[in-house]
């Protein structure tokens, strides 16, 4: 049998600079099919899709509300060639009624341990119209590494850099922060992987540089202080999202290599404060990741929330617009307010408003986000800002022995896919 594997293109955020990332949800779900299965995979943000391409079964995985029209599109194109299509993601998850209508079957929630029945179910010609694991999830023992070689890896460089690789230590968040649909789709327990386990997948990626994707790794601090010290042997340079704002936890974090970190910055308060600078005293890096729109902002506040950021000097921040996403607690209030605009799913991408501010129009909010990225930048743009981040790390890389160049880098890809 031959998969072919799609990861459909979506509209990327105008103040962003154009690089890709390699995909986490497809090269994740390649690792639960049986090895016996072929696999052709295409992400189109770097690929063009041949849809005339021979394929037994397309699967399509889409991740974010903005791809989901572009998955449906491509879904609907392959049903009137006469091909069967299922599918899946985060996306899928969150749109589960609609996509039902584009595709043959939807496979929602995790898929480890499950997929060889969707196949044999396909092969019989007795494919479900849905596979429904939601709130049944799997034991994360389960999760296998991930199948990187179905990536052409040289495509995933930004003017030559190389961009990080995705792995992922844990699934599930206890937090239930109020614009997420994590605990909808994983759940509020946290579930760690093995710690033997990620480490010796991250010690399998030959990239030296990965972004470590989980949801928060400040959930349990004796798990978080187990996972740095058993990264340190390895020596990789890695960003991700929260670090528990410990200094016994920070001082590992910095020692297993951590490069930077997303930080959510809601305020200006001195404990914000007091974060950010903790992580540059370790020389950790901090990407500020700030949503602009929610009830308690207006103008003057986020101006005086950019002015802050300034101040602080952050490496690098990411502003987006309060998004209602399905199955959030902020939409499911918002629709009771009546504040919801619209349900045009290509335009939820997180620059544009799709509701009612509580204390501004909506031409102001978008104005204004136009105005943090311009305020916090300047005429150099995030590139500039990136680039020095990226400058840092290679730093790093040859003060430790660990920098590869671009020709040692793709012999390690190639040898990864000859695995």
């Amino acid at each position: 049998m031959k998969i072919k594997l799609i990861y459909p293109k979506w509209p990327k955020m105008p103040n962003q600079p154009r690089f890709h990332l390699p995909p986490h949800g497809p090269v994740c779900f390649a690792a639960t099919v049986p090895a016996e299965v072929k696999i052709s995979f295409t992400d189109e943000h770097v690929q063009t899709l041949d849809f005339n391409e021979s394929a037994d079964l397309i699967m399509i995985s889409c991740m974010l509300t903005c791809q989901i029209p572009r998955g449906w599109e491509i879904a609907d194109t392959y049903r009137r060639m006469g091909k069967k299509v299922i599918m899946g993601g985060i996306a899928v998850n969150l749109h589960a009624e609609e996509s039902m209508t584009h595709a043959d079957s939807v496979f929602l929630g995790e898929a480890e341990g499950r997929t060889e029945q969707v196949l044999l179910d396909f092969e019989r010609g007795v494919l479900k119209p849905v596979y429904d694991f939601r709130n049944d999830f799997p034991d994360t023992a389960l999760i296998k590494p991930a199948r990187r070689d179905i990536l052409d890896r040289e495509l995933y460089n930004y003017r030559g850099v190389q961009m990080v690789d995705l792995v992922h230590a844990s699934r599930g968040c206890r937090f239930k922060c109020f614009p997420c649909c994590t605990p909808y789709l994983g759940g509020c327990k946290f579930r760690p992987r093995p710690i033997e386990n990620v480490i010796e997948e991250m010690a399998g990626i030959s990239n030296n540089r990965l972004f470590v994707v989980d949801n928060s790794l400040a959930q349990d601090d004796q798990w978080e202080k187990d996972l740095f010290k058993a990264m340190i042997p390895l020596k990789k340079k890695w960003v991700s999202h929260p670090i528990k704002d410990d200094p016994e936890i920070l001082d590992l974090a910095a020692e297993a290599g951590c490069w930077y970190v997303y930080q959510a910055i809601v305020d200006t308060s001195e404990v914000i404060r007091q974060r950010i600078q903790r992580y540059k005293e370790r020389g950790i890096g901090v990407e500020g990741t700030i949503i602009l729109g929610t009830d308690d902002q207006d103008v003057d506040s986020i101006k005086r929330l950019v002015d802050f950021l300034k101040e602080e000097e952050l490496d690098l921040a990411e502003f987006t617009i309060l998004t209602p996403f399905p199955h959030t607690p902020i939409r499911e209030q918002m629709l009771k307010d009546g504040r919801v605009l619209h349900n045009d799913w290509i335009r939820y991408t997180g620059a544009e408003t799709v509701f009612k501010p509580a204390r501004m129009s909506v031409d102001e909010l978008d104005t204004m986000h136009q105005y943090a990225w311009d305020e916090f930048y300047g005429p150099g743009g995030k590139e500039l800002a990136m680039g020095k981040l990226y400058m840092s790390v290679i730093q790093k890389e040859i003060a430790d022995g660990t920098y590869k160049s671009p020709r040692l880098r793709r012999e390690g890809w190639k040898s990864e896919r000859r695995k």
